[in-house]
């Protein structure tokens, strides 16, 4: 009969502490913050963008938070998150104080993902744009291109084929940081209205400051959060930005 008992005993502490063990795992996930207010242009995809991330995030492990509201950016509230995205935001988004709790964010050993119009953002701000890897200068109309993938050593390029065709809206930049690592260029010779060359950045990460940060050039399309390749792409972007 004590047998018995002791061996009940056991069962209920063991089935205890498998539960809290579920729990634990489950509040540990890291959380995302993806970031999409505009002061300028207004891109049509980013509410499918949205609902694009936070599916990534229920396949793949992590939390997503989406807010516009500026006001957010305060300490309190970024330490709640291992990265920020910010999705086509464009021109001023943040205030002086909300800059610098960003920058201590970022310094603090965060990750910063931006995607499209992320370029098209905080003309005055020079750390933004160190961080961010360069500014927004012009586009063609939207067509097919050739991206050439550069560098395959990264989460989100490993699995793309050396020539990547998709349809999207393509970007020149100016103000290039040259300390980003370039991951895929555009091939200027199978669209109209390249401005950058022959070595045209379109994808890139970079340690800065503390941190890390990944931009994508796509995504002006909604037809973009709906491409498997693109969007296994984009969540390796992620995964890098929220680090080990």
């Amino acid at each position: 009969m004590r047998i018995a008992l002791l061996f009940l005993v056991c069962f209920f502490l063991c089935g205890c502490s498998t539960q809290n063990l579920k729990g634990n795992s489950k509040s540990s996930l890291p959380n995302i913050l993806v970031f999409y207010k505009t002061t300028g242009y207004y891109h049509k995809s980013i509410p499918e963008g949205l609902r694009a991330i936070q599916k990534l995030g229920q396949e793949n492990g992590f939390k997503v938070d989406t807010t516009k509201n500026a006001a957010y950016f305060t300490p309190d509230s970024l330490a709640k998150y291992k990265a920020v995205v910010f999705l086509s935001t464009t021109q001023d988004v943040l205030n002086p104080v909300q800059q610098t709790a960003f920058e201590k964010y970022i310094q603090a050993g965060n990750g910063f993902v931006g995607i499209h119009a992320a370029t098209d953002t905080e003309y005055d701000w020079p750390w933004y744009n160190q961080l961010v890897g360069a500014y927004f200068e012009s586009h063609p109309e939207v067509q097919n291109a050739t991206v050439v993938v550069q560098d395959k050593s990264h989460i989100s390029t490993s699995f793309l084929p050396d020539r990547w065709d998709r349809r999207d809206e393509w970007y020149n930049f100016k103000s290039i940081n040259p300390n980003i690592k370039v991951l895929a260029t555009l091939d200027e010779t199978t669209y109209k209205g390249g401005k950058n060359g022959q070595q045209h950045p379109i994808i890139w990460y970079h340690e800065f400051d503390g941190g890390r940060a990944f931009y994508t050039a796509g995504g002006h399309t909604n037809e973009s959060f709906q491409e498997p390749l693109f969007l296994q792409h984009l969540l390796g972007g992620i995964k890098y930005a929220i680090g080990k």
